[in-house]
């Protein structure tokens, strides 16, 4: 059978390692498909229910891997629901290759259905974006998308006309009348590590060890440098504050680390921040410069492979663009190695408060039941590498707070972001990529109820990944942020009662259990996760728990008390819980 301009594509993957695409069919790709179709034997085809669903899923593939992952959707409709997962890969700096249709090429320009140019579409979000005209470009130009998203850890788009992808793929239609040839091109790319120069560390070094209350700020870019990071931390008397999604790179019941950041951190991190003398950044560009050192207020050293997210946030005084493992293992011989450890222990201690105090919100006693409670019920069944997956909001806080990442666990969601549903798709993707291990995705309501449809993709793949859903029948975080600034929440709850999405769950002909008593909740938890296949527990939780700052700030009191006074509904139930957190913390 002659070769066709999709089968070369699909063989071409297959050739750079790729072994899933994520993706729905449609007429705009029925030649891709045809492809696909040919090279099915190596090239697994996952079929979903919506476009944005596969984007996130190749997002969520090519986050766990470090590998590239592939999305796929026709022309038109089909490639605008792509774009919110290929933000979430752009944004978060991995590997995602977006394959699209293209009316035929006869008919460009003629206002035909479903005429939408993704190649001006997609300018902001692809690094490399072609539409691919003739079959001559084939399949060179697959090669220089992949190397160009793998190597800029971003993403790449390629579009293909109808006519074009049942072309021939040796196909020579038009006349060559410039000095060019066809591009020729090979599946390889180069991943150099890129050292530190050793000027750049002797500098880091300088200003470290004059440092007398370091700190370390990492980042989701020192995965894979741990033992580095940690050696580091010992040697500086430093403690370590993580990003969210950096959270992953040191253990959370580690000495050395006081957590996260930010308004889903710690007080300790937020107060340590406010008092060192010296910052080291490690693999993060931290948007949230608020929570930063004040000006003049800290010397700091950044490392990060990217030279161009150096100093984003900061003046830097040691900029060192190099791997982070690399650089940390360079740097640590350069260190004392005897400093005074007072500033870590001040903090150690203040860490133990605040984990004493988390622990207290992990109440079986309370009801409705507590969301930290929910989270703490799947920290304490969950297998020793299990993977998290989470959605934005304020599922972020209980799990930024409750689920430790200790052994080989692994914690994902949208970084930068921060968008809804993508904990659901990226479980599935997960699974696809560690069919051994356990991956729990957890979930608010809102988040499932956009792309629920998902779950019905976990069943017919015979994927048993387990979902647990935080039911408050709300946009949560929408509505603490709408209090936050002053104003009573208005329209961020749904009418009760709340939805049982556990019956959706049976209809698929998976395992499903609606929890209300927290006393059911821990046995629910723990037989979903040792059920064979795909699980849902959808659990009802406090729909007034407020995701609370680790520390709270005068301002925030302010806008808080203003909201109540202005007409916040539901105020009553709201302070019962606040009251009601505090004395747990303060019980012994």
């Amino acid at each position: 059978m002659q070769e066709i301009v999709g089968e070369s594509l699909a063989r071409r993957l297959v050739e750079w390692g790729v072994d899933t695409v994520f993706g729905l069919p449609g007429d705009g790709i029925n030649g891709l498909m045809e492809g696909f179709r040919r090279q099915r034997e190596k090239l697994r085809f996952v079929l979903v229910h919506h476009e944005e669903a596969a984007a996130f899923m190749a997002t969520g593939y090519a986050k766990a891997t470090g590998r590239l992952g592939v999305c796929c959707a026709t022309s038109g409709p089909g490639a605008i629901h792509l774009l919110n997962g290929l933000y979430d890969a752009k944004l978060d700096h991995v590997p995602v290759l977006a394959l699209t249709g293209m009316q035929e090429t006869s008919v460009l320009g003629s206002h035909y259905q479903q005429e939408v140019h993704t190649t001006q579409l997609y300018q902001d979000v692809a690094s490399y974006n072609l539409m691919v005209t003739n079959p001559q470009q084939m399949p060179a130009v697959v090669d220089l998308a992949i190397r160009d998203a793998l190597s800029k850890r971003t993403v790449a788009h390629l579009t293909f006309p109808n006519d074009v992808q049942v072309a021939a793929a040796d196909e020579d239609p038009y006349r060559h009348v410039s000095p060019g040839k066809p591009p020729m091109s090979a599946a390889v790319v180069s991943y150099p590590q890129l050292p530190a120069d050793p000027r750049e560390l002797a500098k880091a070094a300088e200003v470290l060890r004059a440092g007398r209350k370091v700190a370390m700020l990492v980042g989701v870019g020192a995965r894979g440098a741990r033992a580095e990071v940690l050696a580091v931390a010992e040697a500086l008397a430093s403690p370590i504050v993580k990003t969210l999604p950096g959270k992953l790179v040191v253990p959370d019941d580690h000495p050395l680390t006081t957590g996260g950041l930010g308004l889903l951190g710690t007080a300790p991190s937020e107060e340590l921040m406010e008092e060192c003398d010296t910052l080291l950044m490690v693999g993060t560009s931290f948007p949230y410069a608020k929570y930063l050192p004040g000006p003049g207020q800290a010397k700091v050293v950044q490392i990060d492979v990217d030279p161009s997210l150096i100093g984003m946030r900061l003046p830097v005084d040691a900029p060192i663009c190099a791997d982070a493992r690399l650089a940390l293992r360079d740097l640590l011989p350069m260190l004392d190695h005897g400093p005074d450890r007072s500033f870590l222990e001040k903090y150690q201690r203040k860490m133990g408060d605040w984990r004493a105090e988390m622990t207290s919100l992990v109440d079986p006693r309370r009801s409705p039941i507590a969301p930290q409670y929910l989270m703490g019920c799947i920290d304490e069944a969950a297998a020793a590498d299990a993977i998290l997956t989470c959605d934005s909001g304020t599922i972020a806080t209980w799990s930024a707070r409750h689920w430790t990442i200790r052994g080989d666990r692994e914690f994902y969601l949208s970084g930068n972001l921060a968008t809804m549903a993508p904990g659901l798709p990226y479980a599935i993707a997960m699974q696809h990529a560690y069919p051994g291990r356990q991956v729990i995705a957890f979930v608010g309501d809102g988040g499932f109820a956009m792309l629920m449809a998902e779950f019905l993709t976990a069943v017919r793949h015979d994927l048993p990944i387990k979902v647990v859903i935080n039911n408050n029948n709300s946009y949560g975080q929408i509505l603490w942020e709408q209090i936050i600034l002053g104003y009573p929440e208005y329209a961020v709850r749904h009418r009760q009662p709340e939805a049982d999405f556990s019956t959706w769950a049976r209809g698929c002909g998976a395992f499903g259990v609606k929890v209300t008593d927290a006393k059911a909740l821990p046995g629910a938890i723990r037989e979903a996760l040792a059920h064979p296949g795909p699980a849902l527990v959808d659990c009802d939780v406090n729909p007034n728990e407020p995701p609370m700052p680790g520390k709270i700030k005068y301002d925030q009191a302010k806008h808080f008390t203003e909201a109540f006074l202005r007409g916040q509904p539901h105020k009553v139930a709201t302070l019962a819980t606040v009251a009601r957190d505090k004395f747990n913390e303060l019980r012994p």
